[in-house]
């Protein structure tokens, strides 16, 4: 039994699930988008979108999509913040689908650019990211994680893990556009890798995005 299990997590807020799992999902959104999105669509799911407001999941995801972390105590100044930083965002309640009831789809646009991530907080502050850009996957935000768009062809992600000299803990892989001949790859590290710019060299390789654990 580790301290967690005895004190609980340290968050601003009033509920694990509710207020620091919704954080640290948007959190990630955050690191995966690379920049503030002058758009954001919080689409919430089950007991996401009925309670949404009196637990203040509004105010976690909103912090955390400006990338604050759980402990940090302007969270529940996240309108103000918001504000202030001129993002424009929006609550949809929604239905999707056969999911955790605590899920929440997150959409993130700015000039042309789009990310989704879909993610869900299962208790005591854990989250699991259970798709990126419509790729299925089970994220925990512990690890460093990878995420690459590549060229769907033969020899592809050999040559990527080629390069990394890491060591991988979990790997998804997807096709995500055939006409296009893309797909997605996305990698959990047990490390921090010393040389992603090699993936530069790689004509494979389309782009990558790099999210460093937040995990202490």
């Amino acid at each position: 039994m580790g301290m967690l299990d005895v004190v609980g997590p340290v968050m601003v807020g009033p509920s694990s699930s509710h207020t620091l799992g919704a954080l640290k999902i948007a959190r990630f959104a955050h690191k995966l988008f690379g920049e503030k999105p002058d758009k954001v669509i919080f689409y919430l799911h089950g007991s996401f979108a009925q309670t949404y407001l009196g637990h203040g999941t509004d105010r976690a995801l909103i912090a955390g999509i400006l990338g604050l972390r759980e402990y940090d105590y302007r969270i529940k100044d996240a309108y103000n913040l918001a504000k202030k930083e001129n993002l424009n965002y929006s609550f949809v309640k929604t239905d999707l689908g056969d999911v955790h009831p605590n899920t929440v789809l997150i959409r993130m646009e700015k000039e042309g650019k789009v990310n989704e991530v879909q993610g869900a907080s299962i208790g005591g502050g854990a989250i699991l990211i259970t798709k990126i850009n419509g790729v299925e996957c089970e994220l925990t935000g512990d690890y460093n994680t990878l995420i690459i768009v590549n060229k769907d062809k033969k020899g592809a992600l050999e040559n990527i893990l080629g390069v990394l000299e890491v060591n991988i803990a979990n790997l998804y892989l997807k096709r995500t556009n055939i006409i296009e001949g893309k797909a997605l790859t996305i990698l959990e590290l047990d490390e921090i890798p010393s040389n992603l710019e090699k993936l530069n060299n790689l004509d494979c390789v389309l782009r990558y995005f790099y999210i460093g654990s937040d995990k202490e």
